[in-house]
């Protein structure tokens, strides 16, 4: 990819818009890119600053190692699936589920490469990062978790197992990023639409 495909990618994923100075960004979305294409074990240093358009050294300029690099993509990328939850409205239990999961399933549509890495190369991170990254993931049960248990509290909802449901409901949204290739039959906004209208279809009584 040329450093021109690595701008647009910046100006198409606002995940990346507050981490400075530009090339450290620039260095972030270049492993974001070969992380998710070759997986992390896969890619080097060097294929990660050649995508950056900068030398192999330019690397450590701004990251101690890979693994550093890893573990800010996997930071800013929970936090910023967090902030998506934790913005939801709604006037009932029903309708802040549906645009729950509507806008978790649709920003793991909308950042899939970003979503591959964070939710599938966790085990690359060190055990003192991936603790980290794990009570952000905690948060992220919790909060889905409350717009389920809601709907169970004002009898909308019926739902046995709150937790196995909860890390069903979060498994199907996590899922887009794997399969979703831009330029498909549905938009982000209409899987996460989809997606909505399937898990209240889960949650509600039959």
């Amino acid at each position: 990819m040329t450093t021109t495909g690595l701008d647009e990618f910046a100006l198409l994923d606002e995940t990346w818009h507050a981490i400075t100075p530009e090339a450290a960004r620039r260095m972030l979305i270049a492993a974001a890119h070969a992380f998710a294409g070759k997986g992390y074990h896969a890619t080097t240093t060097r294929d990660i600053a050649a995508l950056a358009g900068m030398s192999p050294a330019a690397v450590y300029i701004h990251y101690r190692s890979k693994e550093e690099l890893l573990f800010n993509i996997s930071l800013v990328g929970h936090e910023t699936s967090l902030a998506v939850l934790t913005r939801i409205e709604g006037g009932d239990a029903a309708e802040r589920l549906r645009n729950a999961v509507a806008a978790f399933a649709g920003w793991h549509a909308e950042h899939h490469t970003t979503a591959r890495v964070v939710q599938y190369e966790l085990s690359a991170l060190t055990p003192e990062h991936h603790a980290e990254v794990a009570e952000l993931r905690r948060q992220i049960e919790r909060t889905m978790r409350s717009f389920i248990a809601d709907g169970v509290e004002e009898d909308v909802f019926e739902v046995p197992d709150l937790k196995g449901t909860t890390l069903a409901v979060l498994s199907l949204c996590i899922d887009v990023a794997r399969w979703y290739q831009p330029g498909g039959r549905r938009t982000p906004d209409e899987i996460g639409a989809m997606y909505a209208d399937l898990v209240l279809r889960m949650v509600r009584p039959t």
